[in-house]
């Protein structure tokens, strides 16, 4: 699905993020990206999504160079990006709006895309908004505010969910019912899944695999397997917990 290959890249007045870095990922795999502050995470988030260029390398997806953001990637940002003036449903919809005004032309939509403002029902219902859905960004909570962030992204079928820190700013119960929704959808709906998170339980929670990002400048690809990955309780699961503790210890270094 992703290869990125020997990958370069540093911002104007800072050393290198990344120097010569390979990594990838396979269609249908659950990724969370972990490190320190200033590490390079959102950097290559937004590589990924084609939304910053490379110095140097090349990212593939789906062995297509990647020059610009791709129709058929996903992007939740952390602080949900919703348009203050725009119900709910406005905002679910407006994704499917962009794509009718230019077209299916392979840039704001795929050829092959499907406009159906069925979708926007189907998603308000499975996540739980069909009784907020007039309502405007400020009368609902922050987390229905992500859910319907989520809502109008996944309304656009993508086959690649991106995700920046997606639930830092939430409560520990929203959040944690907020991670099992995701991972739900990433099972019944084929998603490639990438998490940029600051927590360690939550990369432990959501990431299949674990990317560890040092101190620029970043090297290689520390990948770190999550045996306790989708697992019932899992937050009681000594693997879990075993590998917070791994991850913890790395980070520490």
């Amino acid at each position: 699905m992703i290869q990125v290959k020997n990958l370069s890249f540093e911002y104007v007045t800072s050393q290198p993020v990344f120097l010569d870095f390979n990594w990838s990922v396979n269609k249908g795999e659950s990724w969370t990206i972990l490190g320190p502050s200033g590490c390079g995470k959102s950097t290559l988030l937004y590589l990924v999504a084609g939304l910053r260029q490379a110095l140097f390398g090349e990212i593939l997806v789906d062995g297509e160079k990647l020059m610009r953001p791709r129709p058929q990637s996903g992007l939740i940002i952390q602080d949900y990006g919703l348009l203050p003036w725009a119900s709910v449903r406005e905002n679910v919809a407006l994704g499917l709006e962009v794509r009718r005004f230019y077209g299916p032309d392979g840039k704001h939509a795929p050829i092959d895309a499907t406009l159906s403002d069925h979708d926007i029902d189907y998603w308000l219902d499975q996540l739980g908004l069909t009784n907020q859905s007039e309502n405007f960004p400020g009368q609902i909570s922050g987390g229905q505010r992500q859910r319907t962030a989520i809502a109008r992204t996944l309304v656009l079928k993508p086959d690649l969910l991106l995700m920046d820190e997606p639930f830092s700013s939430l409560d520990a119960p929203t959040r944690e019912s907020l991670q099992t929704l995701v991972i739900d959808l990433w099972k019944e709906h084929d998603l490639t899944l990438i998490t940029v998170t600051h927590s360690i339980e939550e990369a432990a929670i959501l990431g299949q695999r674990i990317l560890l990002l040092n101190n620029p400048p970043n090297l290689s690809a520390n990948v770190i397997e999550n045996n306790s990955f989708g697992k019932a309780e899992v937050r009681s699961d000594p693997e879990y917990l075993k590998l917070c503790q791994i991850l913890r210890e790395q980070l520490s270094r």
